[in-house]
């Protein structure tokens, strides 16, 4: 039974009804909130103040009149009713899926709007994928690549669903069967930019999560997207950067984690191209270079307990493998190759070598991306 429902038919649930009653209010905001919870101990306590409580906590006179005029007219029943017809749950700040590291970010949101599987925001893996929207074919080819490599190796990938490079970071995960997670900057209801309106389904499909702090129909604004930009580097664990131009938004996300004490991967461009400045600024000032997946793992000390899990998987992948289809996975154990580098390093005729490969893929055993083929190990 998800919260909504718990809210519906448990008179304990009362303190996250009021917990999402104030992420739907005007005048308080995730600071306020907090500043709030402080000073009155609960959500049900804080909605209750008067108007000097909440001036105590930085709320002022205008503000709170809003938010006054606001809970004196709010139907909150109403509102769980919309939340169910639309299939969305809240997960309140403080909730066991509400993840430990958002808990630490400055301002954190006062609840999460969520569509699909939960489960992801609590896992240990967690990397935002993110860069410009103008992408190039080479922006292409690394976030393809690396994402890839990631996925192999238990990461969750957590990007903005916007055009470019959050777009490949997302569709990249699902080709490769991995987990992603989309943060929008407008309801959860809302998909944005229409034309990623595919993926957002997609990512469903795949059991991915769509989330945001944004309440039922809010449309996004310019407003909105640098406060869900906080969120992605918040429940990530570090942040990778694989093409953006020197004004792109990714390099908010970027400053976020920094300032929440995580490291930034970024990888180097082309010095001719207009979207390398970004990754390039972001390396002078002390991102970790990126050439490879492994990189990632080395810098933050998780290359051991990976390769762990790669060989086991690998090891048990290959028992299952009759001699043909273990001499092609082991081609294409260390790099991707094209079809036609598989035929002559296998010694397979390409016919046979095509079926032979869609049923590899068909198991799980192989990944095709850009042209190439390539061992999956997860």
């Amino acid at each position: 039974m998800g919260l909504v429902e718990r809210i519906c038919y448990s008179k304990f649930m009362s303190d996250n009804l009021y917990s999402l009653s104030f992420s739907l209010a005007p005048g308080v905001g995730p600071k306020g909130f907090q500043n709030l919870l402080k000073l009155a101990g609960s959500a049900q306590n804080a909605w209750k103040g008067s108007s000097s409580d909440f001036k105590k906590a930085g709320v002022g006179k205008v503000n709170f009149a809003k938010f006054d005029g606001f809970r004196r007219e709010f139907d909150i029943r109403e509102y769980l009713r919309k939340l169910k017809r639309a299939r969305v749950e809240f997960i309140p700040f403080g909730d066991k899926y509400y993840p430990e590291r958002l808990k630490k970010i400055e301002s954190p949101p006062i609840g999460l709007f969520t569509k699909g599987n939960q489960k992801l925001l609590i896992g240990p893996q967690i990397i935002a994928v993110v860069g410009t929207r103008k992408i190039t074919s080479y922006g292409r080819e690394v976030t393809e690549n690396l994402v890839g490599e990631l996925c192999s190796s238990g990461f969750v990938i957590v990007s903005g669903m916007a055009l470019g490079v959050d777009g490949i970071g997302h569709k990249s995960a699902i080709d490769n069967r991995g987990s992603t997670i989309a943060v929008l900057g407008c309801g959860v209801d809302c998909p944005y930019p229409r034309e990623n309106e595919k993926l957002y389904e997609e990512i469903l499909d795949s059991n991915g999560l769509i989330v945001s702090e944004y309440p039922l129909g809010m449309p996004a604004n310019q407003g909105t997207f640098p406060a869900r930009n906080r969120i992605i580097a918040g429940i990530s664990m570090a942040v990778l950067i694989t093409e953006a131009a020197e004004d792109s938004g990714s390099l908010i996300t970027a400053q976020h984690a920094v300032e929440q004490g995580k490291k930034v991967f970024a990888v180097p461009g082309p010095i001719t191209s207009q979207m390398s400045k970004g990754t390039l600024k972001l390396l002078k000032q002390g991102a970790v270079l990126v050439q490879s997946g492994e990189d990632i793992l080395d810098a933050l000390e998780l290359k051991t307990q990976n390769l762990k899990l790669k060989t086991i998987t690998k090891n048990l992948k290959l028992s299952k493998l009759n001699k043909q289809e273990a001499k092609i996975f082991e081609v294409l154990e260390n790099e991707g190759r094209t079809i036609d580098e598989i035929s002559k390093l296998a010694d397979v005729k390409i016919g046979k070598l095509s079926i032979i490969l869609s049923e590899m893929e068909l198991k799980g055993l192989v990944r095709s991306s850009g042209g190439k083929f390539s061992a999956s190990f997860i």
